[in-house]
């Protein structure tokens, strides 16, 4: 005779079984969906490099006529000259000032930690033209410069300029990841060092920097990338690298503009494949954080090390905004109404800069989420395509990314014609380019959540949008908050992308100050260069360094 209880367990077993049953259903429709999301997501952040493929392909043979091979090995031969030596030299700044910040009991402390990464919020166009407006005629250094003793000032413009200026507002890209990892490190193995006799140069050389070295090839292979896909800076410093090149032969000459863009794509790519070797290698080597850092008292180089802080903080930040107000308030104070900065002009671009940050930030952590919940929840050959295809979309330079977008628009069916030169265009565009930083903090967001919150949740019968509203999108937020911002910041300095895309009565903060420039409008570039950074600036603060331990 069967009892109730043998009844009761059988039912019981029934219900777990259809759960569990539920459960499995669940999560393979999720897998599918998030898979067929991540692979149409994989052929758009693809578009850009299949341009370049399909079109070279097509012109054939026929490059060998139009290309300019000892003009094309001159702009390939600057750019990696121009890239190796920024990289070197920013190397050096980066981790100089990572240690003293953290690792030394240098003066004022604090106050270089605050300063050191401010650089960032600086585009690259902005400093360069900074430079130029300093030395111009009635400019702040040729003002001062005959009360020094100077009759004539050097010559800004070729490699020298383009070197100083990228130098200056790259070294916080091996600044932070190298602070830190130094503020992460465990003290044990230095003060072992020390008490075997070791001094502290040794120490520096022979354990502190091996226990570096990951976190700081990977800062100079992200400077390396910045250089040879950067226009703004080269270009007015009259530097002939890959992208000044393709810019200027975009028009005329489009199978040359197809080879050098082909060229700078497969150094960019393979820059990016040394920089993922190197984060893997540093995920091996990664040890537990340190409750304490253990500082080094500088001695007698305590005040040159103070100097050293001082030289690149006025270098890199009070310079450049000295010499834009200097521009500004003259233009205020000038009695020719033509030289006067209009601050009502700045309106518009204020407000398009800050629209199309916002746009962009929210479309590409949407388009983005699917892949780093796929990347992250389920290890899969597919993922690791999806990732590298985004990241690719970031290793090609705005400019590239911009081509194959008008490419893809005019050559495509009817109706996607209508979106030539829009502003949908452009923020597709920005995704693109710019997704990578926003997968990078979308993945550690989706990490954050624990995985058993999520199974809880499904156990009580929550669906798939209830458990990602109510559990894991709250845990979420502060992580893609974070990369939000960072794709914001880097959409509002974005400049090739934006001149090439934008619609034609549609300005930006970086578009009005390159246009001031090009004619020569020194105190109008000053007031929108100083808006740019002061808007820049304080959200780089608010939404990026604040909250820098959610990218890292």
């Amino acid at each position: 005779m069967i009892s109730n209880s043998m009844i009761d367990r059988v039912r019981e077993l029934d219900i777990a079984r259809e759960r569990s049953r539920r459960t499995w259903t669940c999560i393979y429709t999720a897998n599918a969906n998030a898979a067929a999301v991540a692979v149409a997501v994989a052929v758009a952040f693809l578009a850009p490099l299949a341009y370049l493929v399909v079109r070279v392909v097509g012109e054939g043979s026929g490059l060998d006529a139009v290309v300019d091979r000892e003009r094309s090995l001159r702009a390939l031969g600057n750019s990696l000259r121009l890239a190796g030596a920024v990289s070197l030299t920013a190397a050096i700044i980066g981790t100089g000032l990572a240690w003293l910040t953290t690792r030394s009991d240098v003066p004022l402390r604090r106050l270089w930690a605050v300063l050191a990464p401010l650089p960032l919020v600086v585009p690259s166009f902005v400093g360069a033209a900074a430079l130029l407006a300093a030395v111009a005629p009635g400019g702040l250094v040729d003002e001062l410069a005959p009360g020094l003793g100077v009759d004539r000032l050097p010559e800004v413009e070729g490699f020298g300029g383009a070197w100083f200026v990228l130098t200056l507002f790259t070294y916080p890209y091996v600044y932070l990841p190298v602070a830190a990892r130094l503020a992460s490190l465990s003290p044990s193995l230095e003060e072992s060092a020390r008490l075997l006799g070791r001094r502290p140069a040794q120490v520096f050389r022979t354990v502190v920097l091996p226990q570096a070295a990951t976190a700081i090839w990977a800062g100079t292979l992200l400077v390396f990338l910045y250089v040879v896909s950067d226009f703004g800076a080269v270009a007015q410093l009259r530097y002939r690298t890959l992208t000044v090149e393709i810019f200027d032969s975009r028009l005329f000459n489009q199978p040359e503009a197809l080879f050098l863009g082909l060229v700078l794509a497969v150094v960019a790519l393979a820059v990016v494949a040394l920089e993922r070797r190197a984060q893997r290698r540093r995920s091996v080597v990664e040890v537990a954080r340190a409750k304490r850092a253990l500082v080094v008292p500088l001695g007698r180089w305590r005040w040159p090390a103070t100097a050293m802080a001082s030289v690149v903080a006025v270098s890199a930040l009070l310079g450049p905004l000295a010499v834009l107000g200097y521009w500004s308030v003259r233009g205020y104070v000038a009695g020719d109404e033509r030289a006067r900065p209009d601050l009502g002009e700045l309106v518009e671009p204020a407000v398009a800069t800050g629209a199309l940050g916002l746009g962009a930030a929210a479309l590409t952590i949407a388009v983005v989420l699917p892949v780093a919940y796929l990347t992250s929840r389920y290890r899969s050959r597919l993922g690791g395509v999806v990732n590298a295809a985004v990241v690719g979309g970031f290793a090609l330079p705005g400019l590239i990314v911009a081509l194959a977008a008008v490419y893809w628009t005019l050559q495509g069916p009817t109706w996607t014609a209508r979106f030539y030169q829009t502003v949908p265009m452009l923020l597709a565009a920005y995704a693109i380019h710019f997704g990578a930083q926003g997968l990078r903090a979308a993945q550690v967001a989706v990490g954050a959540v624990p995985r058993r919150l999520d199974d809880a949740a499904r156990t009580l019968g929550a669906g798939r949008w209830r458990r990602l509203r109510t559990v894991e999108l709250p845990l979420m937020v502060p992580g893609l908050l974070a990369g939000a911002g960072l794709v914001m910041l880097s959409t509002m300095k974005e400049l090739p992308a934006t001149l090439l895309l934008r619609p034609t009565t549609f300005d930006t903060l970086a578009v009005h100050v390159w246009s001031a420039r090009e004619n020569a409008r020194w105190a109008d570039t000053g007031t929108a260069a100083l808006v740019l950074v002061g808007v820049s600036g304080v959200l780089t603060w608010l939404l990026v360094l604040r909250h820098a331990e959610r990218l890292d």
